[in-house]
């Protein structure tokens, strides 16, 4: 049988190759036996052979772990999480959120003081409107004040955010109530034509949702008709905003 002249590999190439599995040799040479005998074969050792294909499986092993299984459904190419993606159960969410600083005096009493002068101001306004039946210290208000005076700069305290949702969903729910009348079918359209108008809008403001059923469900609202778009809708937004602008300049320049 004749015999194949096998030439070596040229050492540039040789180098590389090594140079790519000596990070992770010394861990494959604890796979290999003490008693393991070389043989060359294509300028390569056979115990350098069995190094490599070790790392390369175990590369494999570790790229095949982390891959996205994709869905085989025909004409449709689409990721799949697979198990190794999916989050680990966690309490975190259900404790306080972890800050490096703790709020300072300023951050407390500048808020609070805030939100007291707005429901001051809004309660002495329900007293001089009150025998024309408006009220403008409604319940949402209260939402609004926290958004506004602790997290100024949150999307929900923009002002087109709020005076574009406060004047729709306020629009929106004595609409609902002038058509369907009182009842669970006039606030349940109510409520899902609010939040199709936020998003549509794209002004994000929760607080705003709450109007149209609380005009729906009160009978003394209800008597303002679209007057409640007005008083409280816009006119109460204008009163905040103006105090938050007020709050924020006197925590800027007053800290303590």
């Amino acid at each position: 049988m004749a015999s194949v002249q096998v030439k070596p590999l040229p050492f540039g190439r040789l180098q590389l190759l090594l140079r790519n599995i000596t990070p992770t040799v010394p861990r494959a040479q604890s796979m290999v036996s003490a008693s393991f005998k070389h043989h060359h074969f294509l300028g390569l050792s056979s115990y350098d052979i069995y190094i490599y294909e070790s790392v390369r499986h175990m590369r494999n092993l570790r790229s095949w772990s982390t891959r996205r299984r994709v869905s085989k459904s025909p004409g449709v190419s689409m990721p799949v999480a697979s198990a190794e993606d999916l989050p680990a159960v966690s309490w975190d969410s259900w404790k306080p959120e972890k800050t490096t600083v703790a709020p300072s005096l300023s951050d407390v009493i500048w808020p609070a003081a805030g939100a007291f002068a707005a429901m001051a101001i809004l309660g002495r306004i329900d007293h001089i409107l009150n025998p024309k039946g408006i009220s403008m210290s409604v319940a949402p208000l209260g939402a609004v004040s926290a958004i506004l005076f602790t997290t100024p700069s949150a999307p929900a305290a923009r002002k087109y955010n709020i005076f574009m949702a406060q004047i729709g969903c306020a629009a929106i729910g004595v609409l609902a109530f002038s058509i369907l009348g009182p009842g669970w079918l006039s606030r349940s359209t109510a409520l899902a034509a609010s939040i199709a108008f936020m998003v549509i809008a794209r002004a994000n403001h929760p607080p705003a949702a709450s109007l149209p059923l609380m005009f729906i469900d009160g009978a003394k609202l209800q008597k303002l008709s679209f007057r409640y778009v007005l008083l409280p809708g816009a006119a109460a937004c204008t009163l905040l905003c103006f105090l938050q602008e007020i709050v924020c300049y006197l925590k800027e320049n007053l800290k303590f």
